[in-house]
């Protein structure tokens, strides 16, 4: 099988064309949403964001976000 270079992954957000650098998921159960670093593969209940959009997110009232910044060994 063929080498094939790894495709970056756009931002989610419709008119964005910026560069994915993290995922974005909902935890309904809990009202939280957590941002952390890009998956390793597409999810298709995520959204991957764009360092521009994940750190202007917004949530709806009574939400919180959570951000997870795993240390570089956990990488």
């Amino acid at each position: 099988m063929p080498y094939r270079e790894p495709r970056l992954r756009l931002c989610s957000k419709s008119t964005c064309s910026g560069v994915a650098v993290s995922t974005l998921t909902y935890v309904y159960a809990d009202a939280e949403a957590v941002v952390g670093p890009l998956s390793k593969n597409p999810e298709p209940h995520a959204y991957d964001l764009c360092d521009t959009h994940q750190a202007a997110l917004r949530v709806p009232l009574g939400w919180r976000v959570l951000r997870y910044h795993p240390s570089p060994e956990a990488l």
